[in-house]
């Protein structure tokens, strides 16, 4: 396979593995939980480090995953409280973790391989360089077979346990009552958005991470009112904004990162203003349409109010139709 190409099927992978989990994350109205955990997880890689000393080590995954649930308890035990929202909480947990985080890196692995700037913006053209080689045969870019076993695993989930986030995302209390435990279910979520999270960071970036995991979700949100649906399309959006993104940063010689996230915003952008019925040109259209259809009621109503009335009154009532007609 050529380097280009990888680098297309590895964006696409990540894609569709973040947008899946970020469709029930968009449902539950915890959009902004995704950019705080794919910020704090950097805390829990800096502590696996300090622990084994190898970069390459799986603790490193296991603290990173372990420091997005631990993100998403702390901020849901200040939300809690009654004394913070929710968005309040994040920006207090968020910014916390995530400076411990740099002060660590700055302070006691400064000469480390540890860097902040590809941590947050991410290079996919450098994936291809990193090889899975077994028995001294090259199967390709590491990033496809990592990246592929967290695809694997958010399908697999939510096949299994689809009723359980269906119901869990638009009536929680229903999915108490039902024997659901909502709070296994959320955590369980939550786990594999950090999963989700930590393996794809590496290669894309957070920001990237970000826009994949929200993006999709909210754009196929405003095309359709089934899950199913919802699903399928989310991973189809981002599968298609990887691969116009990178053909765009090629064209133009630019970060392929960055190209990919801006082809995620205007395509929202687009289906924002386009959807066929939550658009925004649709949504205008309906307006007019229930305004000149209040109109015209209001206008029978007059007439049907004025049978009866004697002759002398009648140039009044016209006058008053004229008036509320306009």
């Amino acid at each position: 396979m050529s380097p280009q190409f990888e680098i297309q099927l590895i964006a696409v992978i990540v894609a569709v593995a973040c947008s899946l989990p970020g469709v029930f994350l968009v449902l539950r109205k915890m959009s902004m939980m995704s950019d705080s955990i794919t910020h704090t997880i950097l805390l829990g890689i800096v502590l696996g480090f300090f622990m084994t000393h190898n970069l390459s080590s799986p603790i490193l995954i296991l603290g990173a995953a372990l420091m997005g649930v631990i993100t998403v308890w702390l901020t849901e035990t200040l939300s809690r409280t009654r004394l913070l929202a929710e968005d309040a909480a994040i920006g207090i947990v968020f910014p916390l973790l995530f400076s411990i985080a740099i002060i660590l890196i700055t302070r006691y692995a400064g000469s480390v391989h540890l860097d902040t700037d590809s941590v947050l913006l991410g290079e996919l053209a450098f994936a291809p360089f990193d090889r899975m080689i077994i028995g001294g045969v090259d199967i390709g870019a590491k990033a496809i077979y990592t990246t592929g076993i967290l695809l694997l695993i958010n399908v697999t989930a939510i096949i299994v346990f689809f009723k359980e986030l269906e119901i869990s995302a638009f009536d929680p209390i229903l999915s108490a009552l039902l024997g659901f435990s909502p709070a296994l279910i959320h955590y369980g979520l939550m786990t594999c958005v950090s999963l989700t999270t930590v393996g794809a960071f590496q290669a894309v970036g957070s920001i990237l991470v970000v826009a994949f995991m929200i993006g999709p979700p909210i754009t196929a949100y405003l095309l359709t009112d089934s899950l199913k649906y919802m699903l399928l399309l989310s991973a189809l959006i981002g599968a298609a904004n990887a691969i116009l993104g990178y053909q765009a940063a090629a064209f133009f010689d630019v970060s392929i990162a960055g190209s990919m996230a801006v082809m995620t915003g205007l395509t929202f952008l687009l289906v924002f203003i386009f959807a066929p019925h939550h658009g925004f040109v649709s949504t205008l259209r309906r307006r007019n349409q229930l305004k000149l259809e209040f109109a015209k009621m209001t206008f029978l109503f007059h007439i049907y109010n004025q049978e009866g009335n004697e002759r002398n009154d009648c140039k009044a009532s016209v006058d008053e139709i004229q008036t509320h007609s306009h």
